[in-house]
């Protein structure tokens, strides 16, 4: 076994404590890592195409692809933003526009759409004139994800820039990529120059190609978008009557000394005014349901019915939040029987491979038209759905919480599952550890200190 060179001045209780937690933390992600293990390749892809040069710049066709299974960007959309590397200013916009002109006081006559050097771009609104418009535009900025609605997966617009380059060799790609959905969360690299895009014209017998290409890629980092998870999971079986709430302060703790208005109650008087005020204050920030959790959503996870070759599961989503309405939203849920679902009853659904010898994950969403609208907090601001497994002999159980989910997802957050050892157990199972792992660790840290001792 190797050895470390210890400090004699420190008792050595202490040293080895020290050592195991240098262990641990060897063993921990960065929280900030834009790393999805269930959708390894996921990102949001922004292709800049040159279509053509101009007197005095270039017009372009900027697209955002949205190639994650199951992250979308709901209203009110994404923002883009970058910086430019020289002094380009924007003449013109299809199918977007900037949120601010800036300075264009040096022109005379004809004036530029924009003139910041950081520039923010936001999609226009449905219903925008068709001399507007172009392809895959105005959509109020909501992107869908692929598995979900790859057709809507696609976002673009066409910018007319000036002051800059007219060749190859003298346009400067822009740097400092930042991309809002509509709040924090993505992580841009920089601009690379690609090989030019092609484009096959409608009857399939020509072939063009852009000017010049470059691609921008933006990942998305859970820890980034928001400081406090955003959904929970709750659980309960037919076989046990303990219901498992999601665990307390999962997303925050009321606090209504220092922070009055962090939640208000479902039969509040003022609950209309509650949420017009805060609508006013933040236009993101939620607010909700006075909870012991206070997450916007929970999900909620029911073993229901047994039967010889079959195993059924209910599954609840349930929005606390009085200010969002949740499009298009989807769940996804990791669970070993996942690979032997028979039938799922009033949700779409679509199993995720990342890796092809493992089928344990499943996306799931709701059915357009009858419930793919999660409703604000209040008595239809639920959906649901169950589920009917075939159980495979070699692994089926309901032994010591094997019915439960692994993981669940919720709109692309990973949501707060409760602690193992609160599981509903069976009723002749065998007495829950009291252990916790402080005390597993503890145990471990006497052990050394008498090995040591002894030594």
């Amino acid at each position: 076994m190797a050895t470390y060179p210890v400090d004699r001045s420190i008792p050595k209780f202490t040293s080895y404590a020290i050592s195991i937690v240098f262990l641990i933390s060897c063993f921990s992600f960065s929280s900030t890592e834009a790393y999805d293990a269930l959708d390894p390749t996921g990102n949001i892809t922004i292709k800049w195409d040159v279509m053509n040069w101009t007197p005095d710049g270039y017009v372009a066709v900027v697209t955002m692809y949205n190639f994650q299974q199951y992250r979308h960007i709901q209203a009110p959309g994404w923002t883009l933003g970058w910086t430019w590397s020289k002094k380009e200013v924007i003449w013109s916009m299809v199918g977007a526009q900037t949120t601010e002109q800036g300075d264009c006081s040096k022109y005379k006559g004809n004036i530029p759409h924009c003139c910041k050097k950081d520039p923010t771009v936001v999609d226009l609104l449905p219903g925008t004139p068709y001399n507007q418009q172009i392809a895959n535009c105005c959509k109020g900025g909501v992107l869908n994800s692929w598995v979900q609605d790859s057709g809507n997966a696609a976002s673009s617009f066409q910018v007319s820039v000036g002051a800059a380059g007219t060749s190859n060799k003298t346009v400067r790609v822009p740097k400092n990529f930042t991309l809002k959905a509509p709040g924090p969360g993505y992580t841009c690299g920089p601009a690379k120059i690609v090989k030019s895009s092609k484009f096959v014209t409608s009857d399939l017998r020509r072939t063009t190609q852009a000017l010049m290409t470059w691609n921008i890629t933006c990942t998305y980092s859970q820890f980034l978008s928001q400081k406090t998870p955003t959904c929970c999971v709750s659980l309960s079986s037919f076989y046990n009557e303990t219901i498992v709430p999601c665990p307390t302060c999962t997303c925050g703790c009321q606090n209504n000394i220092t922070q009055p208005g962090s939640c208000v109650e479902g039969d509040s008087p003022y609950l209309a005014s509650a949420v017009t005020g805060h609508a006013s204050k933040n236009a993101y920030s939620p607010l909700v349901q006075c909870t012991t959790h206070m997450c916007p959503i929970r999900v909620h996870w029911h073993v229901k019915l047994n039967y010889k070759q079959y195993w059924r599961v209910k599954i609840t989503i349930t929005n606390f939040n009085y200010r969002m309405n949740y499009t298009q939203w989807n769940m996804v849920v990791q669970h070993p029987n996942l690979d032997n679902i028979t039938q799922i009853f009033s949700f779409n659904y679509k199993p995720l491979t990342p890796y092809a010898a493992i089928n344990d994950t499943a996306m799931l969403w709701g059915v357009k038209f009858y419930n793919d609208l999660l409703m604000e907090a209040g008595p239809l601001g639920n959906v649901q759905s169950e589920i009917l497994f075939r159980k495979d002999s070699d692994t089926f159980t309901f032994d010591k919480g094997w019915a439960f989910p692994r993981r669940i997802y919720f709109n692309g957050d990973n949501c707060v599952m409760p602690p193992p050892e609160s599981y509903p157990w069976l009723p002749n199972a065998s007495p829950r550890p009291i252990f916790s792992i402080l005390g597993s660790l503890m145990a471990i840290l006497v052990s050394l200190t008498f090995l040591m001792a002894y030594a």
